[in-house]
């Protein structure tokens, strides 16, 4: 399980376990928070060919479906 904290995910990186489309890396760009600091929103963006997809940030967390960094 990887560590993931609201706090740091924006500009963080991102290795995707399974690549689909050619797209393995990827930083995340866009995080919003409500009122209550809790995460309402994570687009994250394949540094390949600059698509964008709204995650649950959560996901993240899954270890054997992402990494931290790129590798």
């Amino acid at each position: 399980m990887n560590k993931v904290s609201p706090k740091s995910l924006l500009n963080s990186k991102w290795t995707k376990q399974v690549i689909a489309n050619k797209e393995k890396h990827f930083v995340i760009t866009e995080v919003d928070f409500d009122e209550d600091k809790n995460v309402i929103k994570c687009v994250i963006q394949a540094v390949i060919n600059k698509n964008e997809y709204a995650i649950n940030w959560r996901d993240l967390k899954n270890s054997q479906s992402w990494r931290i960094g790129w590798q």
